[in-house]
């Protein structure tokens, strides 16, 4: 998707908020529960878009659906009963940060898991 201003990814430059339940997590969340901090990173955008594919591949039932400069889009099916969240990443180049939506398509709770999958993909990220 590319906006009016040439940039892929949200219109806004923006991800969507998370919703009032507890199984999303963003680092542009406007509620502090949900909030996690953006990766920081240095190079350019295609350098850092291949460290986050390489990073997001260590982690099991993870899958690309979408790729543009400064935007990728995945899904991730939990193991069991095959729930499917929705993971989003933002290259913001000026600010020289990765933003991050993690969020649950259906239920409540999702037993920390959104947030347990961005932080072992930050670990990643930043190990590599």
């Amino acid at each position: 998707m590319r906006s009016e201003s040439g940039k892929t990814g949200p219109p806004d430059g923006r991800l969507a908020d998370c919703p009032a339940s507890p199984n999303c997590v963003c680092t542009q969340a406007s509620r502090e529960s949900r909030r996690m901090p953006p990766l920081p990173f240095s190079g350019s955008v295609e350098e850092t878009r291949q460290r986050l594919k390489q990073a997001c591949q260590s982690i099991a039932r993870l899958r690309l659906i979408s790729e543009q400069d400064d935007y990728l889009r995945f899904e991730a099916q939990s193991r069991f009963l095959g729930f499917v969240d929705d993971v989003e990443f933002l290259i913001d180049m000026e600010a020289g940060l990765i933003h991050f939506r993690s969020a649950s398509r259906t239920g409540y709770s999702d037993m920390g898991a959104n947030r347990a999958r961005m932080e072992a993909i930050g670990k990643e990220f930043a190990s590599s």
